[in-house]
């Protein structure tokens, strides 16, 4: 059981599984963590399963200007906005969104496997390595952003932000947990 939330100061909640660490208590991250996590990844999922949608019905339905460098029917329609020419990016996203909405729910955050810790940093380092690519398609290949398209690549580096430097501290506390004091 984590310690009381009245423990979790500025520290990030650091103190409170330390403190849960140091007790022989299994240790997950802070439920701040876990709740935002899950938010934006809901976050993304709905703006993923937007676009997937307005893919395959009509890129009219984006609500986005459509002349200029805002542009997210230009974004959308391109030859780029299709993965090896077959799958659109946005199916891609929604796929993407899917899984991370099951591994930064608060249930896979309590779970006490160190592959789904690993699971949950790779997908987002491949992720942001993905949104990298598509922000540079965007800029110098395409001439135009997609709103849409950028709220996404917010939501992915919020997720990466939040995720990579807990990747492996709450395994060093656990790893602290089991060892003999």
């Amino acid at each position: 059981m984590n310690a009381p939330a009245s423990n979790l100061g500025n520290d990030g909640g650091r103190t409170a599984t330390t403190a849960t660490a140091a007790a022989g208590q299994p240790v997950s991250a802070p439920l701040w963590l876990q709740l935002t996590t899950l938010i934006l990844s809901l976050a993304g999922l709905g703006v993923s399963l937007y676009l997937t949608i307005t893919h395959y019905t009509t890129p009219t339905a984006l609500a986005c200007p459509d002349t200029g460098i805002v542009n997210c029917a230009k974004v959308t329609t391109s030859p780029q906005s299709m993965l090896f020419g077959t799958v659109p990016v946005a199916l891609m996203g929604l796929l993407f969104y899917v899984f991370l909405t099951a591994v930064n729910s608060p249930w896979a955050w309590r779970a006490n496997w160190p592959g789904l810790r690993w699971a949950r940093l790779g997908s987002l380092v491949i992720g942001i390595a993905f949104v990298l690519y598509l922000i540079y398609t965007e800029l110098f290949t395409l001439d135009a952003i997609c709103l849409w398209c950028t709220s996404v690549h917010v939501i992915t580096f919020l997720l990466f932000a939040l995720v990579v430097p807990t990747a492996t501290r709450f395994e060093t506390d656990q790893k602290m947990a089991t060892q003999p004091q």
